[in-house]
């Protein structure tokens, strides 16, 4: 797959129950060894997609973005808007990135993270911040985009303690590292 195989756009509501099962397969395969089984086992497709219809449906808080390949197969999301925490000096803030686990190292990632900065620069943001689960390998990802660690906490996810990690961009320009 390349990057001509697939177009990011914004997401619409007919998308949300194919983003719910990309965001509980994500979160399954990422998570395993990581997260509670239990609480893994337990995320319900239709409660998130709940979920992400409503987002969808009110664009101006947060936006949502889908990769989709061939016809209407969704194989990526971000959710994306003004920074949760102010104090970071950031902006902007990608809520969520998730690409499905079989389309993962196709270039997927990064041109959602590219068009979900862009949509943040249409925006008026000027920054952003990523949070990710301090064990989750996207953030040598984020890393590689030119994310910068810039600040750590522990949380609480479905009961367990999470460790995160912030990472950061002072303008919203990629600047690769490496090919990821």
């Amino acid at each position: 797959m390349t990057a001509s195989d697939f177009i990011v756009r914004e997401a619409r509501l007919g998308d949300a129950m194919a983003i719910a099962r990309i965001y509980v397969e994500s979160w399954r395969d990422t998570y395993a060894g990581i997260l509670p089984l239990r609480a893994l086992a337990a995320m319900d497709v239709e409660q998130h997609a709940a979920r992400w219809r409503s987002s969808i449906a009110m664009p101006g808080r947060e936006a949502v973005l889908v990769a989709e390949s061939g016809k209407d197969t969704i194989i990526g999301m971000t959710s994306l808007g003004r920074a949760r925490d102010a104090g970071m000096g950031l902006d902007g803030e990608i809520y969520t990135l998730y690409v499905h686990p079989l389309a993962t190292s196709n270039g997927v990632g990064r041109a959602l993270l590219r068009t979900g900065f862009e949509e943040l620069a249409d925006r008026g943001y000027r920054s952003a911040v990523i949070w990710a689960h301090a064990q989750n390998p996207a953030r040598f990802f984020y890393q590689a985009m030119g994310g910068k660690l810039i600040a750590e906490r522990v949380t609480f996810v479905m009961g367990a303690s999470v460790p995160e990690a912030a990472f950061g961009w002072k303008s919203l320009a990629l600047v690769e590292t490496s090919r990821t």
